[in-house]
């Protein structure tokens, strides 16, 4: 078989990799383009030019070295979108610390499971977000920060973590405020921030990010300068980002599509990032978009169809629109229509990866035609390479669906301290296996056909149902239960779970639900529930979901989303 014929393809470019840690690309671009505008986020009166982000950054790296943190070390944030997010994140990188994004939505289980498994020795966090108490979590799983000294924190359940870091003006026993921390850095730790950035290396790992897995916990996907700099300077060539552009980003900093497709795609162009503020809303997004002349707009499809369908949507100018990327989850091919002809986005770009690739290995081209854009996630993305398998790992012809596999500079280091589950999913040629069905046509073009996981994305949230199914099995009146997706015109998919009760017990989907809430994330807790008899099985005992799935679907009189 020839290699034409072949479900392989390379992205064989004459533009070279950057070869900078994350830090002196901010610098060189400080440098670039000192007076010109790098942070917008309105709801905090920040406005700031390229050299103020830089010196930001600086002055908050060294008051992390002067509260003893070390290259190497983990800090946590657990924060919605906001200016001191960007400047943790740049600040980490300088200082060599490795940035560990804590989801949002976490609970209580969830955070101290993601302190503890990457040893985090300091954390930056909101005091709430939506229904979520951060500061109250955080004193329940460490209750010895109300008697200690802030940045000397000794926790019997989180034994690593040393320093806490608020936002926000209020006080609160055994933590230091935002502001406070680069107050405490002297000459000597701004020499020493310096001495770090020249002696830091591209491939060295700079953030982790948590996404869950078959095992029932999150992973952390370890990543380096090199994997997310790239990527995000790549996916802004791909939309022909220039210092220009201003991006509107309401997609969430704790993913990569908000710090590297977003962050990183802007600093490694000079172009300027506009945060609408800590959460997506519609209606401040199309305001954003409006008041800042913003000309490139990120968003899973769930968000633009909330635009869209907005009552004052006619009322905002979106004139200015140019560009922009649709991505974490199956996009609808009418939903990419209305975004090209009503949103202004000729130029729109889907992408397509996942956060162990940092993020993206294809995207959509501005030049694609609209029917190629609406019907496949576009080609490989420059020095990446992939193919496609069958089950024994052999490459597929073209035009025939397997299992896609990625293997570049993309690829991360592995998960955190779980060299099994790494070899699992890198294998020894350093190829990553993404679990997902994929086929790809004779020009290069990719079709996400499914997923050989039985992963649900939820409004572009990867929900795993083996991790949901492990957390229902710990209530007591549960003797079994299987977790699926079921197709929901909004959100993609939603979350359904079918349980065996104990003999002799009685439950309730209320009382389903109140077992979930404040332990796991609200996007995880099913949304139907079917307390049955027994599951479909095979003759040697293997559950079928997919009839399960298939019965719901049958009762609820749901349709299959058609996606791109």
């Amino acid at each position: 078989m020839d290699n034409i014929a072949q479900s392989y393809v390379h992205g064989a470019s004459t533009m070279p990799l950057l070869s900078d840690t994350i830090g002196r690309q901010l610098d060189r671009t400080a440098a670039a383009f000192p007076d010109r505008e790098a942070l917008v986020v309105a709801s905090q009166g920040v406005r700031w030019t390229y050299d103020r982000l830089r010196r930001e950054a600086d002055a908050f790296a060294a008051g992390l070295l002067a509260l003893g943190l070390q290259p190497g070390e983990r800090i946590g944030i657990w924060s919605p979108n906001n200016a001191e997010w960007v400047v943790t994140q740049f600040a980490t990188a300088k200082a060599g610390l490795i940035l560990v994004n804590i989801n949002p939505a976490y609970r209580l289980q969830e955070l101290e499971y993601a302190l503890n498994k990457v040893g985090c020795t300091a954390l930056v966090l909101a005091p709430s977000f939506k229904s979520s108490d951060y500061l109250q979590m955080l004193q329940t799983l460490a209750p010895e920060l109300a008697d200690c000294p802030a940045g000397s924190l000794r926790s019997a359940k989180l034994p690593d973590l040393r320093v806490v870091v608020r936002l926000g003006d209020d006080k609160t026993p055994g933590m230091l405020n935002f502001p406070e921390v680069p107050a405490l850095a002297d000459d000597g730790h701004r020499a020493k921030l310096r001495e770090i950035e020249a002696s830091l290396q591209f491939d060295d790992p700079i953030n982790i990010q948590f996404t869950s897995g078959t095992t029932g916990r999150p992973k952390g996907a370890t990543l380096t300068h090199h994997n997310i700099l790239n990527n995000g300077f790549f996916v802004g060539n791909a939309i022909r980002l220039t210092e220009g552009d201003r991006m509107c980003i309401p997609v969430p900093f704790y993913h990569c599509f908000g710090m590297v497709m977003g962050n990183l795609g802007a600093i490694t162009h000079g172009a300027c990032m506009v945060i609408p503020g800590e959460g997506f809303e519609p209606e401040r997004v199309l305001a954003t978009v409006q008041d800042e002349r913003c000309t490139s707009l990120y968003g899973v499809p769930t968000m633009f169809i909330a635009l869209l369908n907005h009552p004052d949507f006619a009322h905002y100018d979106l004139s200015s629109l140019r560009t922009g990327i649709m991505a974490g989850s199956p996009c609808p091919i009418e939903v990419m229509r209305h975004v090209i002809s009503q949103l202004h986005m000729p130029e729109v770009t889907i992408a397509y990866g996942m956060t162990e690739t940092s993020p993206v290995s294809f995207q959509s081209a501005v030049d694609d035609s609209v029917e190629r854009r609406v019907s496949t996630v576009g080609r490989i993305h420059p020095h990446v390479e992939v193919k496609i398998v069958d089950a024994a790992g052999r490459v597929v012809p073209r035009g025939t669906a397997g299992e896609l596999m990625t293997r570049g500079y993309s690829v991360m280091r592995g998960y955190w301290d779980d060299e099994e589950l790494t070899r699992q999913a890198i294998d020894a040629g350093r190829w990553m296996h993404t679990g997902d069905l994929a086929v790809l046509d004779a020009e290069g073009y990719c079709n996400i056909v499914g997923r050989i996981k039985d992963m649900v994305i939820r409004g572009g949230e990867n929900i795993y149902p083996r991790e949901v199914e492990e957390f229902l099995h710990g209530n007591p009146k549960i003797r079994d239960v299987q977790v699926f997706g079921v197709p929901d015109k909004e959100l993609g998919e939603q979350l359904c779970a079918w349980i065996i009760l104990k003999d002799g017990e009685e439950m309730t989907q209320a009382e389903v639900a109140d077992f979930c809430k404040g332990q796991i994330a609200h996007y995880k807790i099913p949304r139907v529930v079917r307390f049955v008899d027994a599951f479909p099985m095979t003759v040697t005992g293997k559950i079928q979901k997919f009839m399960m799935r298939r019965a719901m679907i049958d009762e609820l009189q749901l349709e299959e989303q058609k996606t791109a």
